[in-house]
């Protein structure tokens, strides 16, 4: 099947072709269509199916059709979680839109807001945003949602994880009732669906992928492994098998600068990426990986959405998420694009029910190993059964909850907190 038989001009065949590719992906198969006649979607896909291009094209070649001659208000707007995953899908629209007279911007925090102020002030037809440097903007005036035809929040579920559900709130009150809502992640809870019932209108719902399903051509492997060593037979492992381009994740940041110096100390390239460095450190340190300067690239969660690597061979889980939905976005960023991937764990006594957790979550038992010299020996009880069963004086604990706070506020309310459209707007919420 041929792009041009999903109904797009040929503008975008030629700009999609140009890139590569000739068939479009099960997603783009599903969705395409669907947003082209002006349906609002609830789309779930694994990471490296081509998400993206199934929202940017359509939308963008709605905006072209219907472009004002003289005006270019703000018509269609793109909310991402992280810097990295608004810098990518801006990267695309703009690639995307090379043959189409469609201007795009991004605006995300830790940057000069001063430009991005100048941007916006000779107007953009779809704009790319993190939600908090986004309602800065609109609180500065500096931009306007009153035309706003179609909204895409691109990795909602993790929007919420991160407590953006207050920013998002404000940020839809602004808009007009009357728009088309497009909703896009790699997984989509069922909770996650339920809330979307609050937002999007009769949505049309695909999936490319089972929920919380990897990459078919990612194998996976498990080293049991003493908390202790974890470092020399990473080292070991990167040496021996002359590997060049891994991204490693860590729990925290502190863990990941930690990391970092000791591999480069054992002479292996590396640079490290998390919430604490400056947007400038943190693009340099992806530039530098993707060009493969250095060969590791050590990053916390906030890099496991939105990271696009071409062909990247190994990600090392050298800590295992905590959620175990993380585990399929971190080892989203190898096995891209019909690419195979390895996705590596380093798991010790104290991880062993995240892993549980994880194969539950994907219905399949990781294959597990222990190297000679570096046998598991410490005995420490499972992270999680230690935090459910003792708070921190020594007292048995309930078993966590673990909704957070602005999905128990969501679900009283309703998803973020707003009506769905109806004969009368609903009341702002400040």
């Amino acid at each position: 099947m041929p792009f041009k038989s999903l109904g797009l001009t040929a503008a975008f065949v030629k700009a999609v072709e140009e890139k590569g590719y000739t068939t479009p992906s099960p997603i783009q198969q599903k969705a395409i269509p669907h947003i082209l006649e002006g349906k609002d979607v609830l789309a779930s896909a694994q990471t490296g199916t081509g998400k993206t291009a199934s929202f940017t094209l359509p939308v963008l070649q709605y905006l072209t059709e219907t472009k004002h001659p003289k005006f270019r208000p703000l018509r269609a707007l793109v909310l991402t979680p992280t810097r990295e995953l608004a810098a990518q899908v801006y990267e695309n629209i703009k690639e995307y839109s090379k043959y189409v007279n469609i201007k795009s911007g991004v605006v995300f925090g830790g940057v000069n807001i001063t430009s991005q102020k100048a941007m916006l002030k000779y107007g953009v037809d779809i704009l790319v945003a993190t939600p908090g440097r986004l309602l800065d903007l609109h609180e500065q005036n500096s931009v306007s949602f009153k035309r706003i035809d179609v909204l895409i929040l691109d990795e909602a579920d993790r929007m919420l994880d991160m407590g953006f559900a207050r920013d998002l709130n404000k940020l839809i009150s602004f808009m007009p009732v009357k728009r088309q809502n497009l909703m896009f992640s790699a997984t989509f809870s069922p909770e996650i669906r339920k809330l979307a019932e609050g937002i999007l209108n009769n949505p049309v719902s695909v999936a490319a992928e089972p929920q919380n399903s990897t990459a078919v051509k990612v194998t996976h492997k498990v080293y049991k492994i003493d908390k202790n060593k974890k470092t020399d037979f990473m080292i070991q492992l990167i040496k021996n098998n002359d590997w060049q381009q891994i991204l490693v994740f860590t729990r925290t940041k502190h863990g990941a600068n930690k990391l970092t110096e000791k591999l480069i100390k054992s002479n292996i390239s590396a640079a490290a990426i998390h919430g604490n460095k400056s947007q400038g450190a943190r693009t340099k340190a992806l530039k530098t990986f993707k060009e493969n300067s250095i060969k590791v690239l050590v990053a916390t969660d906030i890099a496991a959405r939105g990271l696009d690597i071409p062909l990247l061979p190994h990600v090392i889980n050298f800590e295992l998420p905590n959620v175990p939905e993380d585990y399929v976005h971190r080892i989203g960023r190898t096995g891209r694009a019909g690419a195979a991937g390895e996705a590596i764990s380093l798991v010790c006594s104290e991880e062993t029910e995240y892993q549980n957790e994880i194969e539950k979550l994907l219905n399949e038992k990781l294959d597990s190993e222990i190297v000679k010299g570096f046998e598991p020996t410490d005995t420490a009880e499972p992270k999680r059964a230690a935090t459910q069963s003792k708070g921190s004086f020594g007292k048995k604990k309930k078993a966590s909850n673990t909704t957070t706070p602005e999905v128990k506020s969501i679900k009283k309310k309703g998803f973020f907190g707003r009506k769905k459209p109806g004969n009368s707007a609903p009341k702002k919420k400040f």
